[in-house]
């Protein structure tokens, strides 16, 4: 059976180089867009530095199911290429590369091994086959099961062609050949919210329970981000405390009935958030559906431009309000809003946490993973792209938590894809270690590597500029606003390189310590902080609202997250029933605000007990 989407592809690329020749064809062939994608999984972590989403091998040692599709080619010899790179050169050099991969057409393998080599996406020749009229079945064959990567492949007839190696100039063709195309009607809405987090599914539930029409944008097939079976990190702060008491329902009704990170897939309740999601009639969930674009008008956003990370369809979402809960600020840095990004100066701030002078250092990302114990000996692979551990330098665990970070001190966006990479890298060098060469081989001689995270846990990167920035001075001083919103209560917990991990990695650390800072009550968070200085109509909720780098750490845990996610929802319904804009919120109609947030927007309903992770930030307090 052909693949739609494969064979339309294939007849659009051969139709749109034509003219190069009489008889030349091209088809280009979207990877993530594979009719059969076998064991291969879609990433799109990194679509907005490399240009496309991308199948990725995610096996872990263990080489995962071909991804197959098919497309209609009107014979001849046609040459291969495949859109890929070495992802652990950077760190490994010249040894054999991890995630190797073969194309096979119709069956047959072609002579080049596919990222085996180049450190940067780059597009190499797989080879060349004959091919009779119609249809031809295309595959990508792992042969590692160490996240061998392909973005596109390429057949061609014509011996001139060469497929673009510039970003800008491959989007161009992706839409010359039909692979990104524009959805015939757009989506109109009085809220689109960017961003399925937990602060993003909060700021969609809360908006629509107070009857605002809602899209929620989601760039992944699940909810919840960093509390989602992708990623496994639990919940943490506290809910439901200090002025408005009712802020916090919808965490709840969200929120895991159990606790933990790096656990087992069932226990973050994916299918609870799904499910909330979807009992909101007035919300319209586009999953898998990544922003790229912005319209603006008279400064204001009109619309977002939304990318399907499958089909490469995109769709126009049109509302008069906007909330950026992307994490990466994404919507609002689009829209030319103003941002920080690193730590301040104590000068700026007059912060104690803050550095002496300012710098582009962020808390890092995790990278989690666990083993579980089988039945009989199970071997894993001796690697020669490892990193070199010893028995001074490994780690003798059977899991990994959110103490394996990286990252601190790389772009935590253009550099992102290397982050997440160097996290696995480490995880799969050290296990291989442990398994071959360590004084405890015999202990982990039946343990199985049995989950390692491809999406990785994001702490920090920008943060965009509200109408005021939280600092650590307005929390431990307890400093009130008349606009304070959900409480803060977890510490000013922020994370640096682990000094022992330094000592055996300088400069290439992979483990962190937290530093705490308590303070004596719970914080409420000004309303000021949720919406940008620089773009009218646009909200935010997440880890990128207006902080200092310091006053984050106390922020950034998702139960705070979640329910600052309803306060935007309430803040929206404000907007729309007075016909103003998020500012004006604040300065004339903050009291139905506060009407709001003294009521909630909870079903009422009993919730399982969450009662974990609540975090021992104050000392003095006691919650009552």
């Amino acid at each position: 059976m052909m693949d739609a989407m494969g064979t339309m592809t294939g007849i659009l690329a051969a139709a749109a180089f034509a003219a190069a020749s009489c008889c030349a064809e091209t088809v280009f062939l979207e990877a993530e867009a594979f009719a059969d994608k076998g064991g291969w999984v879609v990433d799109q972590q990194f679509m907005d530095q490399m240009g496309s989403p991308f199948l990725l091998a995610h096996g872990m040692g263990r080489p995962v199911k071909d991804a197959v599709t098919e497309t209609l080619v009107n014979g001849g010899r046609y040459r291969v290429f495949v859109r890929t790179r070495n992802w652990s050169e950077e760190w490994s050099g010249n040894a054999e590369a991890p995630g190797r991969f073969l194309v096979k057409v119709n069956g047959k393998a072609l002579p080049s091994t596919m990222g085996a080599k180049g450190r940067e996406w780059a597009w190499h020749e797989a080879g060349a086959c004959e091919l009779a009229a119609g249809a031809a079945r295309i595959a990508l064959h792992d042969l590692t099961g160490f996240d061998g990567r392909c973005d596109a492949v390429v057949l061609t007839s014509d011996a001139d062609f060469t497929p673009p190696g510039d970003v800008r100039d491959l989007e161009a063709l992706r839409r010359r050949v039909g692979a990104i195309t524009r959805a015939k009607s757009e989506v109109k809405a009085d809220l689109v919210v960017a961003g399925g987090g937990v602060a993003g599914v909060c700021a969609a539930i809360s908006a629509a329970r107070l009857g605002l029409k809602v899209a929620l944008v989601n760039d992944r097939p699940v909810l919840g981000g960093c509390n989602s079976s992708e990623v496994r990190v639990h919940l943490g702060g506290w809910t439901n405390i200090g002025p408005y008491p009712k802020l916090g329902d919808v965490v709840n009704e969200i929120g895991p009935a159990r606790g933990g990170n790096a656990k087992p897939a069932a226990q973050y309740e994916d299918l609870r958030k799904l499910d909330a999601v979807k009992a909101e009639k007035n919300i319209a969930l586009f999953l898998d559906t990544h922003v790229t674009g912005v319209e603006k008008k008279d400064g204001r956003i009109a619309a977002l431009v939304g990318r399907n990370i499958e089909t490469g369809v995109e769709t126009v979402f049109r509302a008069p309000l906007f909330a950026d809960c992307t994490g990466d600020g994404t919507v609002g840095v689009m829209a030319g809003a103003a941002f920080r990004y690193g730590r301040e100066a104590r000068e700026e701030t007059g912060e104690k946490g803050a550095v002496d002078k300012a710098d582009a250092i962020t808390m890092g990302a995790s990278v989690q993973w666990y083993s579980r114990a089988a039945k009989t000996p199970v071997t894993f692979p001796d690697l020669p792209w490892a990193l070199a551990f010893t028995e001074k330098s490994c780690e003798k665990v059977k899991m990994g938590e959110w103490t394996w970070e990286t990252g601190m001190n790389r772009d935590m966006i253009g550099d992102f894809e290397a982050i997440r990479d160097y996290g696995m890298l480490v995880v799969y060098s050290n296990w291989a270690f442990l398994k071959n060469h360590s004084s405890v081989k015999g202990k982990y001689a039946s343990l199985k590597l049995d989950w390692v995270a491809y999406v990785a846990g994001k702490r920090e990167s920008r943060r965009l500029v509200g109408d005021y920035v939280m600092s650590e001075k307005d929390v431990v001083g307890n400093v009130q606003h008349p606009d304070g919103t959900a409480c803060t209560t977890w510490t000013i917990d922020l994370h640096y390189p682990d000094p022992k991990n330094t000592a055996n990695f300088p400069g290439a650390e992979f483990k962190s310590i937290a530093r705490h800072t308590s303070f004596l009550a719970p914080y409420p968070v000004p309303y000021r902080c949720l919406y940008s200085k620089d773009v009218p109509n646009l909200f935010m909720a997440g880890r990128h609202i207006s902080v200092t780098h310091v006053a984050l750490g106390t922020v950034r845990v998702m139960r705070t997250l979640g329910m600052l996610g309803e306060v935007v929802g309430m803040a929206a319904k404000t907007c729309m029933e007075h016909g103003c804009l998020p500012r004006e919120v604040y300065t004339t109609h903050l009291d139905a605000l506060k009407a709001r947030m003294e009521k909630g927007v909870g079903t009422g309903r009993a919730q399982p007990p969450q009662n974990y992770n609540r975090g021992g930030s104050l000392n003095t307090w006691r919650r009552k």
